[in-house]
């Protein structure tokens, strides 16, 4: 096959590059350039849309012996991923800026602009796997590591996608895949892993909101109250605070039993933050919409045990999940804590992903 494989500048997508030369593919590597000024993404290890990374990974392909371009989707990564961070911020709600990013920018614009210059797949350093089904079908799955496993963000892939797409180390622990690049030369063998958002230079998330929403955030102050209502301080913008946070809430005094307090609500409109005991983040049903599957979907109407993942790197929950048009109704058999509305519910059976939603409201357990 041709295979276009995304090439970041770290060590995951250098070693899946050479191992899908190794499996006879004819590749091509790419490196994405996602800012049309990249210092004002992260830098070293922090990031992973850098100059440093690109000039990473164009090494990387010479050590591997494969073409190497750089496609500039800066404009469309402003427009699908920076802009939508900004508005789901913007509205209260907490998104996932990686997630995203490969629904409509690694396994979208990449994907399609492959296809149509003649390849077959897109290679990542993703690790998940791919399994095969005896009629013919595709179904993603948990990598092996599950340390390191990310098919929670890549549980936004329809089933075309995934019959284009490549994860060569979804079967491979990362401490191998180190030891396999310094053993092919590659100089990214020791690069620390990128971490967090690549397009808030300083990791200054509240910082870079303030900056950049403007006039598009409906409060840049309000008060912060507690569940009766009483007001407890006050605050220089809703988009500074997310469902389950305890820190950096500047109250000023204690709860009167001592204990920390959480976010528990955030209205954008009033401008109004409300805390309260961490129990009162215990969550059982989860309404979502926008659902989107990862192969056969689950049947409109049916009612299915499943597990879900709320996080990229939480836990799986019990549930059973009922779906409704384009509706998805999630009780959890074992409450989760911190739920807000914008994350991801990615839902599986074993270690196959079925599919995600956007999670629109969560009801929380009765007091």
């Amino acid at each position: 096959m041709k295979v276009v494989a995304a090439m970041s500048g770290g060590v995951d997508s250098a070693v899946a590059a050479a191992r899908a030369v190794d499996a006879g593919h004819d590749v091509t590597g790419i490196h994405l350039a996602l800012s049309r000024n990249p210092a004002s993404y992260r830098s070293g290890a922090r990031g992973c849309c850098t100059i440093e990374d690109s000039n990473d990974a164009r090494r990387a392909a010479d050590v591997i012996g494969i073409p190497f371009y750089v496609w500039d989707l800066s404009d469309r990564f402003h427009e699908d991923v920076v802009e939508d961070f900004m508005d789901t911020y913007a509205a209260g709600r907490t998104p996932n800026p990686c997630l995203r990013c490969n629904e409509k920018i690694k396994f979208a614009a990449v994907l399609d602009r492959a296809l149509a210059l003649g390849f077959d797949a897109v290679a990542t350093g993703h690790y998940a796997r791919l399994e095969h089904t005896v009629d013919g079908g595709v179904e993603l799955h948990r990598a092996v590591d599950h340390g390191k496993d990310q098919s929670y963000v890549l549980g936004v892939l329809d089933d075309r996608q995934l019959r284009h797409s490549l994860f060569p180390l979804g079967e491979t622990p990362k401490s191998d895949v180190r030891r396999e690049a310094a053993a092919r030369g590659l100089l990214v063998a020791d690069k620390p892993d990128s971490h967090d958002i690549c397009f808030v230079a300083d990791g200054d998330n509240t910082g870079w909101l303030r900056e950049k929403l403007g006039d598009r955030a409906p409060n840049h102050s309000g008060r912060i109250v507690d569940e009766a209502g009483e007001q407890l301080g006050e605050h220089d913008g809703t988009f500074g605070f997310t469902i389950g946070q305890r820190k950096g809430l500047r109250i000023g005094r204690p709860a009167p039993d001592g204990k920390p307090r959480y976010v528990l609500d955030i209205e954008p409109v009033s401008g109004t933050v409300t805390v309260g005991p961490r129990e009162r983040l215990a969550v059982e049903t989860i309404r979502a919409g926008s659902p989107r599957w990862c192969g056969a979907p689950l049947p409109d109407g049916s009612t299915t045990e499943v597990t879900v993942q709320l996080r990229a790197h939480g836990e799986e929950h019990r549930a059973v999940v009922r779906i409704e048009a384009d509706r998805v109704d999630i009780e959890l058999l074992d409450p989760a804590f911190g739920i807000a509305p914008g994350q991801a519910a990615v839902i599986y059976q074993g270690s196959r992903v079925v599919g995600s939603a956007t999670i629109d409201a969560t009801e929380r357990v009765s007091a």
